[in-house]
């Protein structure tokens, strides 16, 4: 589906099969109906209903324009549907579970991805003759299929150190683990024949310009009045890019440029430019990053503990560590309302900025090493918090490790689903009705 309502949905969720729903049919010459559906086929403990493999031939036609005959596209269906429920039955003895709160994520990511609200989307779906309840369950089946997949593949796919270190070596791993710019671009062009004069009062211009960009001026605002690119009316915005990708006068330039630098004029055959920092992402953007070792105390409202319950509590147990100097890893053991933590004493670990609620880190910044801080309340209910450590941590080559093996990762992927699904299809009990 592009941005537009009329069109259809997604290749992903193009498949979206009504479970069970029964097919009824019309009489001309009676207006009773009849019921049609049965099992087609079964597999293992689970059965595929004929109204599934009929629904899902109609979904397929209705976004589709070429397609083989009825007799392989039914064949195709069932095949899918059968790998499909050998998946989710995995998932449901692997306590695999979806819920709620992520599928509704789910779809107003796709909803998001295809420029549309949810509301926006779920009418272009029914637009598309798909039920709304028959597409979230099939995004909530996607949702499970691919997690009992990512499972299985972490436990079958294994990158050694080595692999990784030897990909980062080559000239492919190189590329992959180069930083990511986004440069703004202004482009003052020179005409075809040009001299000396005409170079100059463009240059001079050039000048200009960046003199009011260093003034604070709006660097989009200038591209749109000045600038002779392509991506002017775009604010002069070249987008994310690899140096490989930029052009050889700005990929020397950029790596040395902090976020906010602005550089000019830079000369080249077409005129000249002035290039502005936007964005960095990858390894050198992690750089050094400043970590915080905290421990803290939950105490949460309940049925049987109002919020000032809660309060009071919270300050009565740090009373016991502040006055009475019980330790801080006891308390935690045994009157914390966060299981995560306090079978370790409340500790957190290591964290860096954005990982917990603002709330939480507000109080964790400013609270001194080594002391214990006010109680102060969020959204899980009432806390107390000591910071135990503070470091800086340079994580640029843990970042690039990681991404080697993350790409490293799913080029052994579909080779090593392919094989997996097969298996499972193999050792399979498929009997098929119909």
């Amino acid at each position: 589906m592009n941005k537009h309502k009329q069109t259809s949905v997604p290749k992903l969720l193009a498949m979206a099969p009504l479970l069970a729903m029964a097919l009824l049919l019309g009489s001309q010459a009676s207006a009773a109906v009849t019921l049609l559906d049965k099992i087609a086929i079964v597999v293992d403990d689970d059965v595929i209903m004929v109204s599934e493999i009929e629904q899902r031939m109609q979904t397929i036609k209705a976004q589709r324009t070429r397609l083989p005959d009825d007799e392989a596209l039914r064949a195709q269906i069932i095949e899918r549907l059968i790998v499909e429920s050998l998946q989710l039955q995995i998932a449901e003895r692997s306590g695999v579970r979806v819920s709620d709160e992520d599928l509704n994520q789910a779809l107003s990511a796709i909803a998001a991805q295809n420029r549309m609200t949810l509301e926006e989307f779920q009418a272009a779906v029914e637009q598309d003759g798909i039920a709304w309840p028959a597409m979230r369950n099939q995004v909530r089946r996607e949702m499970s299929i691919t997690r009992v997949q990512q499972g299985v593949m972490r436990r079958r796919i294994n990158i050694s150190e080595q692999e990784v270190e030897h990909f980062l070596a080559s000239d492919l791993g190189e590329a992959i683990t180069a930083d990511e710019y986004r440069l703004g671009h202004i482009l003052l062009a020179l005409p075809d024949k040009v001299d000396l004069d005409e170079v100059r009062a463009l240059k001079k211009k050039a000048e200009e310009i960046l003199q009011q960009l260093e003034e604070g001026a709006d660097f989009s605002t200038l591209a749109v009045e000045f600038s002779s690119d392509q991506n002017a009316l775009e604010g002069g915005d070249m987008g994310w890019r690899k140096p490989a990708q930029l052009p050889t006068v700005f990929a020397g330039l950029v790596e040395d440029m902090q976020t906010g630098d602005v550089k000019g004029p830079i000369r080249s055959s077409r005129g000249f430019h002035l290039i502005k920092l936007q964005g960095r992402r990858g390894a050198r953007a992690q750089g050094q990053i400043a970590q915080t070792q905290v421990r803290h105390v939950l105490v949460s409202p309940n049925e049987i503990r109002t919020a000032s319950e809660a309060a009071e509590l919270a300050e009565s147990l740090r009373e016991e560590i502040t006055e009475e100097g019980r330790d801080f890893a006891d308390i935690a053991k045994l009157y914390s309302d966060d299981p995560g933590s306090a079978l370790s004493g409340g500790d957190l670990g290591w964290n860096s900025a954005g990982n917990f609620v603002p709330k939480f880190e507000e109080m964790m910044e400013k609270t001194a090493e080594g002391e214990v801080s006010p109680v102060f309340r969020t959204d899980h209910g009432f806390h107390f918090l000591e910071v135990t450590g503070r470091r800086t941590e340079d994580f640029s080559e843990q970042f690039k490790k990681n991404q080697a093996a993350h790409y490293l990762r799913n080029q052994k992927m579909d080779e090593e689903l392919d094989s997996w699904l097969r298996e499972i299809r193999s050792k399979a009990f498929v009997e098929v009705k119909i």
